[in-house]
């Protein structure tokens, strides 16, 4: 139990480093971009006493040290800065646009982790049609997740009419829920075609962002699975009288999960790279967007914003998977 909090110590501990190094090299592009951040706020015609005046109360005359500390206080207290675009505080735009992308990324990851397991556990088991699972998977990984999502929605909006190609909802009069998740907000009131209609419109940008991770994760874990069906004590559960699939499922399976964790951490960056790309062909009201409208005017509070939420958010999910792994395997040491 102790080598396990020292684990837990040791990892929070990397994780804390790792986020004051990003505020770090935040601040430092801060301070290297052209762009003034009082004239931003101000406007070009704000007279010389007005700009001075304003730099004196953000203190941005103080020191470069002072600033840094300043900077990482305001942040440990949420607040992000202002945006120049929106005028409105950083961390309220986010919490307006957060939910929607936290509910493509989570619905991409599930359906990553469930697609890399059937891979995995199929092809290794040789199931019926698992060679055709792992062609798709392979054809459409190779593809950016770009042109996989023109093409989702060619054929199952232009020519099947199946799933819709935008937005979130086609249901008008839709109140914003405790979560901002239209999935879970729709199971939380009771409103099935709420539920539904989220589901509807979540399948195709989450497979475009899922499908990638899922062949890179897959192709870990079943190398890891077929290391471990001919290990000695699959061999000695195949002499106790089970099946291949319960010799895969009951003992191979946990002794083959720490390096597709690995990967699925690694992963995840990807997905929001990926997600940011996604939100902008179906017009998803997300980080992504935000982020996509804040670059072209400079807006660096809005940009910076978004950059540290998705690094706090990368270095969590992998401290998560390092203790994780841990937990499924004992021998990995502190």
């Amino acid at each position: 139990m102790t080598r396990r909090w020292q684990l837990v110590g040791r990892r929070l501990a990397s994780a804390v480093v790792i986020v004051l190094a990003l505020t770090a090299v935040l601040f430092l592009l801060q301070q290297i971009s052209p762009l003034d951040p009082v004239h931003a706020m101000l406007g070009p015609g704000a007279s010389r006493q007005a700009v001075l005046a304003e730099r004196h109360r953000l203190g941005l005359d103080r020191p470069v040290i002072v600033q840094y500390l300043s900077y990482v206080l305001q942040l440990a207290h949420g607040d992000l800065g202002t945006s120049y675009r929106t005028r409105r505080p950083v961390s309220s735009d986010l919490a307006t646009f957060v939910p929607a992308t936290a509910e493509l990324t989570v619905c991409a990851l599930v359906l990553a982790l469930v697609l890399a397991v059937v891979l995995a556990v199929g092809t290794t088991l040789r199931w019926p049609g698992a060679g055709l699972v792992r062609l798709v998977l392979i054809a459409g990984a190779s593809a950016p997740p770009f042109l996989l999502a023109l093409a989702g929605i060619l054929v199952f909006y232009a020519l099947l009419n199946w799933l819709p190609a935008t937005g979130r909802t086609d249901l008008t009069g839709t109140s914003s829920g405790p979560t901002g998740m239209l999935v879970l907000d729709g199971v939380m009131s009771g409103r099935l075609d709420l539920t539904l209609d989220a589901l509807r419109h979540l399948v195709l940008p989450a497979f475009a962002v899922a499908v990638g991770p899922a062949v890179s994760i897959g192709r870990v874990l079943r190398s890891s699975l077929v290391a471990g069906i001919q290990a000695d004590y699959a061999r000695t559960a195949r002499a106790k009288g089970l099946r291949e699939w319960q010799v895969v499922v009951r003992h191979v399976l946990r002794n083959s999960i720490g390096p597709a964790l690995s990967m699925a951490g690694l992963q995840l960056g990807l997905m929001f790279a990926g997600v940011v790309v996604i939100e902008q062909v179906f017009s998803w009201p997300g980080v992504g967007q935000y982020t996509a409208e804040s670059i072209p005017v400079a807006d660096f509070p809005a940009i910076a914003g978004v950059t540290l939420l998705m690094g706090i958010v990368y270095v969590a999910i992998n401290t998560i998977v390092d203790l994780l792994q841990a937990l499924a395997d004992p021998r990995i040491d502190v």
